[in-house]
């Protein structure tokens, strides 16, 4: 049975919209919902929250949501969670910006993106206060930062791996630019952070995920002009990565995707397939991500952001969609895991 719920309206519970959705299941199963609560317009800059959601039956109930990162009236966003399978620790990387400074002026150099980390150690109930890691993961010349956006994975060696990008301000122009994707990762159970390898140029928005040979993938919002999503390998857990391809299977129009690996040995992906934000699809890769088949068509109107997980017997896609336009609603699509992977 395919069920479909929503979880975040926007105009409810005091916030104008909620955006950014990001997927985390458990080692107790427990079904983690975060997205960007944004309090005063659907902008990506001003007054911005982190909120959550639980659920502990594969997402069919839900707790109400708790506010569990807030800066004032500052903009914190882009959460990327991961657990630590040894530890159990939830680990939540975020950004931060002042609440005027837009992506435009942090570009220019006249504002500052800061990125941050908090922890759960009770399966999301109570978070930690938050940590900057900024001086660890962002060079002095980095001015747009982004984590994600959507979870983060922990690699077969225990290494806890972070897709992110940034751009590098060029002090001539005093403007920056191009994006470009890179990793950050920890191999001390998230107590340090380091920089790892940066994909190449044009690419930010990205999603990693792990083959069972321990090549980790990375997919990524593309700018080479082509509508196609960009993709890179890793042999060292994202230390070094191949060179860059655009894949013709992966249209997209310029927008976030979500990949994870589906615990059969092959991908998942989730995008809007489209020259517009629209019509989300979930595909699926059994070539490490170099081919890609139609496996559900999730909504066919308007619809942007997205993030998946599996549970034990699901395949769970947290994604924006409405009726006029793609911000309306957070919703969670649920399918039989049979349905989206092979046996």
């Amino acid at each position: 049975m395919v069920d479909q719920k929503a979880l975040f309206i926007s105009g409810e519970d005091g916030y104008h919209s909620y955006r950014i959705p990001s997927l985390l299941v458990t080692e107790k199963g427990t079904v983690l919902a975060f997205c960007e609560a944004r309090k005063n317009g659907s902008g990506d800059a001003g007054e911005i929250d982190i909120v959550l959601r639980r659920s502990h039956d594969n997402g069919e109930t839900w707790e109400p949501f708790s506010v569990i990162v807030k800066d004032g009236t500052n903009t914190v966003g882009n959460p990327c969670p991961v657990q630590d399978k040894e530890t159990g620790i939830i680990w939540l990387i975020y950004c931060r910006n002042a609440e005027e400074a837009h992506e435009v002026d942090i570009l220019a150099g006249k504002g500052v993106r800061e990125v941050f980390v908090t922890k759960s150690e009770d399966d999301g109930m109570t978070w930690s206060v938050p940590r900057d890691i900024s001086e660890d993961v962002k060079r002095s010349n980095w001015t747009w930062y982004a984590a994600g956006p959507c979870h983060a994975i922990q690699l077969q060696s225990g290494r806890l791996l972070v897709a992110c990008n940034h751009a590098v301000l060029n002090s001539e122009t005093e403007q920056s630019g191009p994006y470009a994707a890179h990793v950050i990762y920890s191999d001390d159970h998230g107590e340090s952070w380091e920089i790892g390898g940066i994909v190449g140029p044009f690419t930010n928005e990205c999603a990693v995920a792990e083959l069972p040979d321990g090549t980790v993938y990375i997919n990524m919002r593309s700018y080479h002009g082509k509508n196609q999503r960009a993709s890179a390998w890793s042999n060292d857990g994202g230390l070094t990565w191949s060179d860059i391809i655009l894949n013709e299977d992966l249209i997209e129009p310029v927008c976030q995707g979500s990949v994870i690996e589906d615990g059969e040995g092959g991908l998942l992906f989730s995008n809007p397939a489209s020259l517009k934000r629209e019509n989300l699809q979930i595909k699926s890769s059994y070539d490490g991500g170099r081919s890609w088949v139609v496996q559900q068509e999730v909504y066919s109107g308007p619809a942007a952001y997205s993030d998946l997980a599996i549970t034990k017997n699901r395949v769970l896609c947290l994604y924006e969609c409405g009726k006029e336009h793609s911000y309306e609603t957070i919703k969670l699509a649920s399918y039989p895991k049979e349905l989206l992977t092979r046996k």
